[in-house]
């Protein structure tokens, strides 16, 4: 029965990214605009996490939800809303304009965006898959299980990581609705102490998914999801990428920045060498 529930899961999950990444380059065609795929990969998490939540309980006879597997989903659902709705009205706020990440990638494609933005957005469905590892995992264990310190720690990690990103995006807005700050480097709150402190809580909240699922049979394999969420804010389309945008709009204000606070790890900024 469990090997019914994961291919069902699997199966669902990979028909609804597909479709949902499809519509979403049609739709970033039509408004000029691939900015929207952020929006929809935030929001897109909600049904792959109810999918990978509910179909394998239900699955099973009688249905059988455990109550890590309920809090899980909850916090998954919290986050892929809250990211969303922020991602929306940031998205809608500078329309048309395209973010410049994508608008580096059309100019860097030229005649073949389009079709190469297809492909790059079904990516990101199959990394929505990836991601949500500790989901299915935490749902495929047997039942009942008990509450373990892990779910405590994945819960504890998931709360600080939750209000941690929900301050840091705050903050970042505030300091950039504000038209004396253009051109300057956010440097307060949580932005002092290190230069990305949302891409650092949202690695953490992966953690705390995984924590839940650690325990599981198989367990291991939620680490792919902070393992991989680090690989790419550190190292592909995160800070790499942010920096070098950083660097041309804010010139050596950036540079300053750079050399007293940690790209990703918070830690109390460096004195500035005169």
């Amino acid at each position: 029965m469990i090997t019914t529930a994961l291919v069902a899961s699997l199966f669902s999950t990979l028909l609804f990214v597909l479709l949902e990444m499809a519509a979403t380059a049609w739709m970033g065609k039509r408004l000029r605009n691939n900015s929207v795929v952020d929006v929809v990969w935030a929001f897109g998490f909600t049904p792959v996490i109810l999918i990978f939540t509910l179909a394998p309980a239900f699955l099973h006879k009688p249905a059988n939800l455990s109550l890590q597997t309920l809090t899980l989903g909850a916090m998954g659902l919290l986050w892929s809303l809250r990211l969303g709705t922020h991602l929306l009205y940031r998205v809608r706020s500078h329309h048309p304009v395209e973010d410049v990440r994508y608008a580096k990638l059309r100019e860097e494609w030229g005649p073949n965006t389009n079709r190469k933005m297809f492909w790059f957005f079904q990516l990101q469905g199959l990394l929505q898959i990836l991601l949500s590892t500790p989901f299915l995992i935490t749902s495929l264990a047997p039942h009942p299980s008990p509450w373990h310190w892990s779910h405590s720690l994945g819960l504890g990690l998931w709360i600080v990581a939750w209000l941690g990103e929900a301050t840091a995006d705050r903050q970042l807005a505030h300091f950039r609705s504000s038209p004396s700050n253009k051109g300057q480097v956010c440097q307060h709150g949580l932005w002092r102490y290190s230069r990305h402190p949302n891409y650092f809580f949202e690695w953490l909240m992966w953690a705390a998914y995984a924590c839940f699922a650690l325990i599981a049979p198989s367990g291991w394999m939620a680490l792919i999801s902070p393992i991989l969420m680090f690989h790419f804010l550190r190292n592909v389309t995160g800070i790499p990428m942010t920096e070098a945008l950083s660097l041309q709009s804010k010139g050596e204000a950036y540079r300053r920045y750079q050399n007293t606070t940690n790209a990703f790890w918070p830690w109390f900024p460096k004195s500035q060498k005169t």
